[in-house]
């Protein structure tokens, strides 16, 4: 089996592409290692001591090293994890755990109470997220959260590799922001969540 490691535009995270499905439906981030605790992988990898952040996408996995370490020493630690898990096989999380939990379906982790009336304007919104923006954050290693839309203003979380990523900022306002204020007129702004 061969994985490939590819830079993110965050200096401290690292895509790992094993070359297969990962996640079968959705995302699922590890902020820390309590949360790890329901993948044995992701928990792995936390153990190495030198992880923040771990992130699986659909046939990725984002890693973001703490700060201050040399990814030339964690790089193959983390390789090493990810062989041992997928040659043999083993389940992305423990049984009875968070198997089935991805991104939070619409309205499931909003910020804010959105207007009925609304309805359209969320729709879409993340319409534009799901087929023009999800895919470029995931070649970057992350996601995005939808987190509510109310009186024009749009809010998001980046997650992954994005999470963080001293480009995050430009990506929200300038890249996300411009777009869905060209495709719907009643976007003002974008705010991170």
């Amino acid at each position: 089996m061969f994985i490939e490691t590819e830079t993110t535009p965050n200096p401290a995270s690292l895509k790992f592409l094993p070359g297969q499905q990962v996640m079968t439906q959705g995302t699922r981030e590890f902020a820390d290692p309590e949360t790890a605790e329901a993948s044995p992988l992701a928990e792995a990898i936390f153990d190495t001591g030198e992880v923040v952040n771990v992130f699986f996408g659909s046939d990725f996995i984002s890693v973001t090293a703490a700060l201050g370490v040399d990814w030339n020493a964690l790089k193959p630690q983390v390789l090493s994890i990810l062989l041992d898990h997928f040659v043999a096989e083993a389940p992305l999380f423990a049984p009875g755990t968070a198997a089935g939990i991805a991104v939070p379906p619409e309205g499931g982790d909003l910020l804010v109470e959105e207007n009925a009336e609304d309805a359209d304007i969320v729709a879409q919104i993340n319409e534009l997220l799901d087929t023009r923006v999800r895919p470029a954050v995931a070649g970057d290693g992350g996601d995005i959260q939808y987190r509510g839309f109310k009186d024009g203003i749009v809010f998001l979380t980046l997650q992954g590799a994005c999470s963080g990523c001293p480009s995050s900022s430009a990506t929200l306002k300038h890249g996300i922001e411009g777009l869905l204020k060209h495709y719907v007129p009643e976007v003002v702004e974008v705010r991170a969540a």
